[in-house]
């Protein structure tokens, strides 16, 4: 008996399969658009630092970038918008790190929220008056939706509810309590202590040391009764 060939058929008409193209480099414009974006994002971080979000101007950003006002717009829709990619730039690198380290931070759910919260003010402690801007953005009612204030950052929203979703597993948080109302009390509670940079020059630590008594206390309101 003769064996059978597997021999394949040729497809008429269909050309031979070509090498996908390379990515083209990228144009002289481009680059110059992405150049402009970056020096005005780096004026802008100086200026929400050291002016506050409602001391700042597009206009000045402009000028500190050395580009022109219509290039700012080019660019971003607002000046919310571009606070909201000057922080989403400089927190990109902490959630990189907090991704890595949460899951091995041990404790009670209390315990866990005091560390997490305590990583946030260590990092923000060299800019804590960019923060403040961030925070103040979130009552600019006038920002568009591409805008990130303070408050909606999901990384954040995200790490929170992992956490009191390992509490509730662990018996320490109350199922039948909302976990997106004691999120927005804890952001709440961390917003606010940063007032004590204004008022009292507070670092690091002193608002550490607050924020964790803040949280003792919503975390008394949270426990199971």
């Amino acid at each position: 008996m003769t064996a059978e060939l597997n021999v394949p058929r040729r497809v008429v008409g269909r050309s031979p399969r070509r090498p996908a193209a390379e990515a083209r480099p990228p144009s002289l414009r481009q680059t110059q658009k992405e150049a402009t974006r970056n020096r005005v994002l780096d004026a802008a971080r100086e200026l929400f630092d050291s002016q506050g979000y409602q001391g700042t101007t597009i206009r000045e950003i402009a000028r500190h970038a050395g580009v022109a006002v219509g290039s700012v717009f080019t660019n971003f829709a607002s000046k919310g918008e571009i606070l909201s990619q000057v922080m989403a730039a400089r927190l990109d690198g902490l959630y990189a790190e907090l991704d890595r380290v949460v899951p091995h931070i041990r404790g009670t759910t209390a315990d866990r929220l005091r560390s997490i919260f305590g990583v946030f003010f260590a990092f923000e402690a060299t800019r804590s008056k960019l923060f403040l801007s961030h925070i103040a953005a979130a009552y600019d009612w006038t920002l568009p939706a591409t805008a990130r204030p303070f408050g909606t950052n999901q990384r954040l929203i995200d790490l929170l509810r992992d956490c009191l979703a390992k509490g509730v597993a662990d018996g320490e948080v109350d199922p039948a309590r909302d976990i997106q109302d004691i999120i927005d009390v804890l952001l709440a509670a961390y917003g606010w202590t940063y007032r004590l940079v204004v008022t009292h020059g507070a670092d690091a630590k002193a608002m550490t040391e607050v924020m964790d008594r803040r949280v003792a206390l919503i975390a008394e309101g949270f426990r199971p009764r």
